[in-house]
Formats: C-alpha cells, structure tokens, sequence
C-alpha cells in the first residue's frame, strides 16, 4: 500500500477537529475540494471510510476515531519538533492563527497585528472574526484575542489593550425636544435600540457609580446583530446605544452623537491575547507575545481612529 504523506494526514486531523471539509481546509490552507481529494484518496488506499459524510454534516466514522486517535499525539510530536526548530531561526516562519471577534480585531489592527505582519516577514498572520467563542484548542488555533472577563481560566491572558469604557450615546436630532437621562431608570422612558448577543440574548446596559451597579434590560423598537447597522440608526435620530467609546470616538468629536449618563459609564477589563498553558510555545506566537507585551496598556494602542470610515466599527463582546 502506497504510503500516506504528511499533508494527507494532516488533513484528516484537520477535518476531525473541524467536523466540516471547508473550515479544515481553511485550518490548513488548502482548498475545499483539494483537501476533499486528499482524504478520499487516502481511504480508497485504506480500503476504510474515515468519515460519515451528509450534505450537512461531517463525522468520524469508528475507524476513523480509531485512526485519529494515534495519529493525533505523532502529528503533534512532528509539529512540536518543527516549531523548536523554528526556535533556533533569527526571523520565526509558519503561521500563526489566531480567533477573535471583529470589533477586537479592529481595535488592534494597526498596532499590534500590522506591526507583527511587518517586523515578521516570513510568518502567516491568519486571523478568523467570529462573534461566538469557541475552542481555540480544538478549533486548530493557536491563541484567541477577547475581553479578559471573557477569557477561559485554564489559558494564559495577556493584555493587548486598555480598559474599555462603554456609553450611552445619541444623536443631537434625538435629543431635541427631550429631556435628557440623569439615571439609568430614565432610560426606560426613551427610545433605545437593542443589540443582540451571538447567543441570541439581547445585551443588557450594564452601569456602575461609586460602587451602586445597575443592569437595565431596555425596550424599543429596533433591535441589531449587525454594530454598524445600530450606529447607523443612532446617527439618524432613532434612539439611544450603549457601546464602546472607541468604536464611536470619531462621531463624538465632530458632535453628531452625545454622550449621557458618563458618571454612570464604567470601565471594563480590556482586550487579552490567551493561549493555552501545556501546549508549546512556537516562535512565532512567542514573538506575538512580545510584541503584545512591549505595547501593553499603552494609550496609542488604542488610540481614536481617524474617521469612521477607516475603521470597522464592531463592539468588542461581553459576556
């Protein structure tokens, strides 16, 4: 029997862990129908079917949880080696990849994830945006960039930004004719607009005075999934938002949304770069590390964007 090659095997385990042939040939960069190719070869030379197959779902068949099963530990002492290889590089090389959400992307690109890319030539940046929290470890990635409070206990957390603060904004055209909130109960007698939670839940507005805490479950109209779609609609007049300053920084300097309630408006945990803590440290992700460490809480590193449009303006997650 014709011997099986590393990149076959590689991509069984990348389809194991991903249950799907088109996020497993993301994992390894490699086309759907080319890694599709590589297994279906594979099991014709085996004369076993590896895995169950239906237009909607991928599973192990029981050869395939048995074949995965021994493959995995030697795939991961071939990686391990090649990493501390790479160790003894003066430049690291591979790919790093990385989850996080797109409001989190978006307030570290310029200063941390350009700034990899350009002092790292020879490495891969591969960063996956996705509203819900997942398993970076069996989802193949190598670190996962969240607000600390979000961040799983058994990974190391490193912090990338400064503390988040998050405000009730609305537009002038809102304002006119209204009396402005002095509490946060004041807002159930305004027009809010909702955004919801990759989980389903709608957001709740979360306060914070001198140590009194209040939560508000607000009411209205319109409710989003979308962050641009909901800054959209506070920039027309059509409610109140609660979000992070950053993201609506340029709209607050040029007047066309005013913030309330600021007494009441607390400062959150920032964004932390986790990984976790058995897995061996590439040189890759080591250098990322670094490059984490060396601008952590430093004010530039989230710095107010130059204009709305330069910017993807996605809440970062809570919760």
């Amino acid at each position: 029997m014709h011997k099986a090659g590393l990149a076959e095997l590689q991509a069984v385990l990348a389809v194991a862990n991903h249950r799907s042939f088109r996020r497993a040939a993301v994992a390894v960069g490699m086309s759907a129908s080319a890694l599709s190719h590589a297994v279906a070869a594979l099991e014709q030379r085996m004369g076993v079917r590896l895995f169950h197959r239906t237009t909607r779902s991928v599973s192990l068949s029981e050869a395939g949880e048995a074949f995965v099963a021994r493959i995995r530990p030697a795939l991961g002492e071939i990686a391990a080696a090649m990493d501390e290889a790479n160790d003894f590089r003066d430049s690291p090389t591979g790919t790093l990849r990385i989850n996080t959400s797109e409001g989190a992307a978006a307030m570290i690109l310029a200063p941390i994830l350009l700034e990899y890319v350009r002092r790292y030539p020879d490495m891969r940046l591969d960063v996956v945006t996705e509203g819900r929290f997942v398993d970076i470890v069996a989802e193949g990635f190598d670190a996962g960039i969240r607000t600390m409070d979000a961040i799983p206990q058994d990974m190391v957390a490193v912090p990338c930004s400064a503390p988040i603060r998050f405000l009730v904004v609305g537009s002038p055209a809102y304002f006119a004719g209204r009396t402005m909130p002095k509490s946060p109960d004041d807002l159930l007698a305004h027009t809010c607009i909702r955004s919801r939670l990759p989980s389903g839940a709608w957001y709740r507005w979360e306060f914070a005075r001198r140590g009194e805490e209040r939560i508000v479950d607000i009411d209205g109209p319109l409710g989003f999934d979308n962050h641009h779609l909901m800054i959209a609609a506070a920039l027309d007049g059509m409610g109140l938002i609660w979000t992070n300053e950053w993201s609506i920084a340029p709209h607050l300097a040029s007047g066309r949304l005013v913030a309330v309630l600021e007494d009441w408006s607390p400062r959150f945990d920032g964004l932390g770069v986790y990984y976790p803590v058995h897995r061996h440290m590439t040189a890759g992700l080591r250098a990322f590390i670094d490059l984490v460490k060396a601008r952590a809480l430093d004010p530039q590193t989230t710095s107010t964007p130059a204009s709305p449009a330069a910017t993807d303006p996605t809440m970062p997650a809570r919760g």
